[in-house]
């Protein structure tokens, strides 16, 4: 969705602010959507704080702080050599150092990775933890690569981000296509080239060599944690609830199992090729095993589960009724077509397990219905709150149990609710989870900004 000059008015002073944004970052549709949203829903707090319109936060927000752009060259398995783009934007570190994951994936582009970037920036600030955002990333696709191919590549990529990172600086994680093993041959090259075991320099690494207990899990949980907080203000319980969920990659597994330990019922999850339809809920362990060690298509599932399950090729997972549904894949997956469908199957609730992957007409449809809609900003944090939490771990030199770990990120999940719910009712629009994570975000970075100077 790119917006135009045709786009409804944004308010007074907004639109202009919108139109440089689009002046300067042109052919940025995503980054354009994101900044869009966010300045559509946070009037009424400019409006009570002119020192905001003084300063130009508006304007200094919508702008990097700091965009990489660098070629990553490396050879594969015959010895022919590539050549793909390598990003990092780090966007905002009013709060603290840089945070936020990096992306291997062919979709990968600056536009893509500022989008990100300027979502990141909200939503760590909602977890009340002291870190900046950011995103990277590069067009590179692991999909069919050997073990020493992406090791050559992750290698030749952190040649050059190890001289931009740190543990008081940049702190990149995982995200699509870049998971544990690429982090470890990230860090084993930010190792050799620094000569320093920098543990606190990334997020997501293996509990071996200095790793946190729930980062895996920690966004599909939180995710779930966070509807589970929707539900109760409806003096209701995912015990019993019928979830569909899209992805089948780490967030969407473990919202999987976090939904069905909770009592609920998963009955579908998908990929790029279609989608899995399992009426007696998803086996997690099966789908672990084909996603995380097989790395297989989800047809493979579905194969292996018959009769019960059945796979839907080139179909989207929104057309199963539901009461809750968890986008966990990618950006403007669920459209307005699809939004209409889970409205008219009952839908209860909707909570993004991914960045952006709503498109805006799709949250119109479901605001406009009156389903309570969490934002991946507030609804997806889990995953940063917990790096955050193993970034304490390193600076302690200490490591938690996994029920520790899980408690502060329920806590966590828990206390951004109430932040969002609390800030939307203040500005009278209560329940509307939208409007109190944009601007609970909004609040914490400009006043941070404020507070430091025109810097």
């Amino acid at each position: 969705m790119t917006a135009t000059l045709s786009s409804p008015s944004l308010g007074p002073g907004l639109d202009a602010i919108f139109q440089d944004v689009l002046r300067r970052s042109p052919a940025e549709p995503e980054f354009h959507q994101a900044v869009r949203e966010v300045l559509e829903t946070i009037g009424p707090v400019v409006s009570q704080h002119p020192e905001y319109v003084r300063q130009k936060l508006l304007e200094r927000i919508a702008e990097p702080e700091r965009q990489i752009i660098f070629r990553v060259p490396w050879a594969d398995d015959n010895g022919e050599v590539h050549v793909n783009r390598g990003y990092r934007v780090e966007y905002n570190s009013a709060l603290g150092p840089y945070k936020g994951g990096l992306r291997f994936h062919p979709s990968v582009s600056l536009g893509i990775v500022k989008f990100l970037g300027f979502e990141q920036v909200f939503k760590n600030a909602l977890t009340g933890m002291p870190i900046g955002g950011a995103k990277g990333g590069a067009d590179f696709d692991p999909k069919g690569r050997s073990d020493s191919e992406i090791m050559r590549f992750c290698q030749s990529y952190m040649t050059e981000l190890h001289r931009h990172v740190g543990e008081y600086t940049d702190v990149p994680a995982g995200d699509i296509g870049v998971g544990e093993r690429e982090l470890g041959y990230l860090f084993g090259q930010y190792k050799r080239i620094t000569n320093r075991y920098e543990s606190g320099v990334l997020t997501g690494k293996g509990l071996t060599w200095g790793g946190a207990r729930v980062r895996r899990e920690a966004t599909g949980y939180g995710t779930v944690f966070f509807v589970q907080e929707m539900l109760a203000q409806r003096d209701q319980s995912l015990d019993g609830k019928t979830v569909v969920v899209s992805g089948a990659g780490n967030v969407a597994i473990h919202a999987i199992e976090k939904a069905q330990a909770l009592g609920a019922r998963a009955i579908a999850c998908s990929d790029s090729s279609g989608y899995v339809h399992d009426p007696d809920g998803i086996d997690v362990a099966l789908l672990k095993q084909i996603k995380d060690v097989e790395r297989a298509p989800i047809a493979t599932y579905a194969a292996r589960r018959r009769p019960g399950a059945r796979f839907v090729p080139g179909r989207p997972v929104w057309e199963l009724p539901c009461e809750v549904a968890l986008p966990c894949a990618t950006q403007n997956e669920l459209t307005e077509a699809d939004a209409a469908a889970l409205v008219a199957g009952g839908v209860l609730a909707v909570a993004e397990g991914a960045n952006m992957p709503c498109t805006p007409e799709a949250v119109r449809v479901l605001r406009a219905a009156g389903v309570p809609f969490a934002p991946g900003k507030a609804a997806n944090a889990g995953g940063v709150a917990t790096s955050a939490l193993e970034m304490q771990q390193n600076a302690s030199r200490d490591s938690w149990t996994f029920e520790h770990t899980e408690a502060r990120l329920a806590e966590i999940m828990g206390e951004i609710h109430r932040l969002c719910a609390d800030t939307a009712a203040r500005y009278g629009a209560p329940g509307d989870y939208v409007l109190g994570a944009n601007m609970a975000g909004f609040i914490r970075v400009a006043d941070a900004m404020l507070a430091l100077g025109l810097v």
